[in-house]
């Protein structure tokens, strides 16, 4: 088993990676000062899978609830945060009382949501199931739900008390949510760690083929970039931002096409090469750059165009991101590989060039 931590003062946690490590939650929970009624929140693709939390649960005697939603980005809303919160009252749970995200990235940004609110916050526990929830959605404390304007506009910053990454769950996971979560693996190399990009491109084959000890390292160095920043920026005051690369276009893609086309990985992929395609137009890349971006997205059968798209409604839609400020985007761009930077000065023009070439 490998360790990540996020150093965060009193709030530090720790990312415990590896093959059949679920026990462990069940160790953390009985060795922790918590009130021993748990809800587990997962959802119907994940649920036939929950015997591997519960009977270790079982073994350290915690008293479990679960509650299941419906699988995909439309439970990710306030009407299934109420039927969460009435779960936990109906079970008589605390403020000591911990909620455990059993599940992607839906799943754990709606429970953690839901921990963070729920009498004002409850111990929150993560056990990411899919490649993208484990490197990217899993660690950092961003929680929240959509609003039918716009994704993640409702939401807070809550730290889990830990998070169990168990690489068993890769094994059985569907080619296509396993390609979406190499969209943010690939954002890591490209924001922090050109070599990491370069291990990336040598080792395709094995990733492919699920390699543990290849799969072992790129969830591991994903967690390593992102703790790193988020130590440093907790709340996106400043660097955190540059954990968004490919997300102001991906959001405007997941969103005009009503959050149905595309998987949160594939947008990601979509709005990289966008974001890459901008940081030429502005010459602060060449073009080889931008094709070594694409033939490694490729080669990962990652989506790199839509050309459903309406280039003006992705363009409207891009004015509603998070990091939108006195109505400038604060674009994170491409310096290389391995260093990016944040620009809010990024023409109507440029933006929507990049738009009409994946749009196309």
């Amino acid at each position: 088993m490998t360790k990540v931590t996020v150093e965060l003062g009193a709030d530090s946690y720790d990312i415990f990676i590896g093959e059949k490590i679920l026990d462990g939650v069940g160790k953390f929970i009985a060795e922790s000062n918590f009130t021993n009624n748990v809800l587990i929140v997962t959802d119907s693709n994940v649920e036939k899978y929950l015997d591997h939390l519960t009977e270790p649960l079982a073994v350290h005697k915690i008293n479990f609830n679960v509650e299941v939603i419906p699988a995909g980005e439309t439970s990710k809303n306030l009407r299934v945060a109420e039927k969460i919160y009435t779960r936990a009252i109906e079970i008589g749970m605390d403020r000591k009382s911990p909620i455990i995200a059993f599940g992607g990235g839906v799943v754990g940004d709606l429970a953690g949501f839901v921990a963070a609110t729920y009498m004002r916050g409850v111990p929150f526990i993560q056990v990411p199931t899919t490649l993208l929830s484990q490197v990217d959605s899993s660690v950092g404390g961003k929680t929240a739900v959509n609003h039918e304007f716009g994704k993640n506009l409702i939401g807070a910053f809550y730290q889990p008390k830990a998070v169990f990454i168990d690489l068993d769950s890769l094994r059985t996971l569907p080619e296509r949510e396993f390609k979406c979560g190499l969209g943010e693996v690939v954002k890591y190399g490209i924001i922090s760690d050109a070599k990491f990009f370069k291990y990336l491109e040598d080792n395709v084959q094995k990733i492919w083929n699920r390699d543990i000890e290849v799969l072992t390292e790129i969830v591991k160095r994903s967690c390593e970039i992102k703790a790193e920043v988020v130590s440093k920026d907790e709340k996106e005051f400043g660097l955190r931002r540059i954990l968004n690369f490919g997300h102001t276009i991906a959001h405007a893609v997941e969103q005009v096409t009503d959050y149905k086309k595309y998987r949160h990985g594939e947008a990601v992929s979509i709005g990289m090469l966008g974001a890459a395609l901008i940081s030429w137009e502005l010459g602060k890349i060449n073009f080889n750059d931008v094709v070594r971006l694409k033939n490694l997205l490729d080669s990962l059968e990652l989506v790199t165009t839509c050309p459903d798209c309406n280039v003006e409604e992705m363009y409207e839609v891009t004015f509603r991101d998070k990091k939108t400020i006195g109505g400038k985007i604060n674009w994170v761009l491409m310096n290389g590989f391995g260093k990016v930077e944040i620009n809010n000065t990024v023409s109507e023009e440029e933006i929507k060039k990049s738009l009409k070439i994946l749009a196309a």
